[in-house]
């Protein structure tokens, strides 16, 4: 038992350090982090055998869940903004970083497919050169400020119900526009309060315990999704899609089911889409 433990801990430390050792190797080449630093490899690999293999390289946006198949609203695993999403709708974040007027690129997953699809069709015995772009910031934008609106106003008019059977109550989410003035609302309504309250907690032998690790944990969650998404939070770019929207011409003129295969994000009414499909399935697949 002993050396089974021994075992696991050194390959964890072991994991650890090579997991440092690829960050620091991503970030001296320009990448934030070692997620979009491999993609980059592995398009340059799909780049130098595009003799030899049939590949096409399509880059989809933030993928979001379903809007239509196999169901509206289907999402497996929490990734990118619905970290966002659900720590707000818990309770666990008030505040956040980034430019408000900044375009987020978003796109249903099964837009995704039916894209991958169309474009393995189309390239199967016609090698392109062609990089497909799946995304909405050039047809169809939705900007962090909509996002913002979107949770606050169904949380609030739909709290989510947590294990002890109580409605979470949220507020408005303060968005601080740069590191400066985050460090600073954190300091003044946080981190002051929270050293208060350690202080207490050892005076009054760990009496307020509980409410000192709640806010703790909030801290900690705020600090750790700032911490992930800061590459991106202030990022300003457009991606141009026209590649792929010829493909999605080609594919009406070539008599394609394009309402089976729809990829088309101008099709997509975010309103609709976040308040009545995208966060409702967030609370019926990810909300635990």
């Amino acid at each position: 038992m002993l050396f089974s433990y021994i075992v696991v801990q050194f390959i964890s430390s072991i994991i650890h350090v090579l997991c440092f050792i690829s960050l620091i190797r991503a970030k001296v080449y320009g990448w934030p982090n070692t997620y979009v630093f491999t993609k980059a490899i592995a398009e340059m690999l799909v780049e130098q055998m595009k003799d030899i293999i049939s590949a096409v390289i399509l880059r989809p946006a933030i993928v979001t869940s379903t809007f239509n198949e196999p169901f509206p609203g289907w999402v497996e695993g929490l990734r990118t903004i619905d970290s966002l999403g659900v720590a707000y709708g818990k309770g666990k974040l008030t505040c956040f970083l980034g430019n408000i007027n900044g375009v987020v690129d978003v796109i249903p997953a099964d837009m995704v497919v039916n894209a991958i699809l169309v474009a393995m069709v189309a390239h199967a015995y016609h090698p392109s050169d062609a990089i497909y772009h799946v995304g909405s910031s050039v047809r169809n934008p939705v900007r962090y400020a909509n996002l913002q609106d979107y949770v606050v106003r169904y949380f609030t008019a739909k709290p989510w119900i947590n294990r002890d059977g109580i409605p979470v109550k949220v507020g408005q989410l303060t968005v601080l526009a740069n590191m400066a003035s985050f460090r600073r609302y954190m300091f003044i309504h946080y981190l002051f309060w929270l050293k208060g309250l350690e202080l207490a907690n050892i005076a009054f032998c760990r009496y307020f315990q509980r409410t000192y690790q709640e806010l703790n944990r909030k801290i900690e969650i705020v600090m750790r999704l700032v911490e992930l998404y800061r590459p991106y939070l202030f990022f300003n770019g457009i991606f141009d899609d026209m590649n792929t929207e010829k493909l999605r011409v080609a594919a009406t003129q070539g008599r394609v089911e394009t309402d089976l295969f729809c990829f088309d994000p101008k099709v997509i009414n975010w309103d609709d889409y976040f308040i009545n499909t995208h966060i409702p399935g967030l609370v019926k697949y990810i909300f635990k």
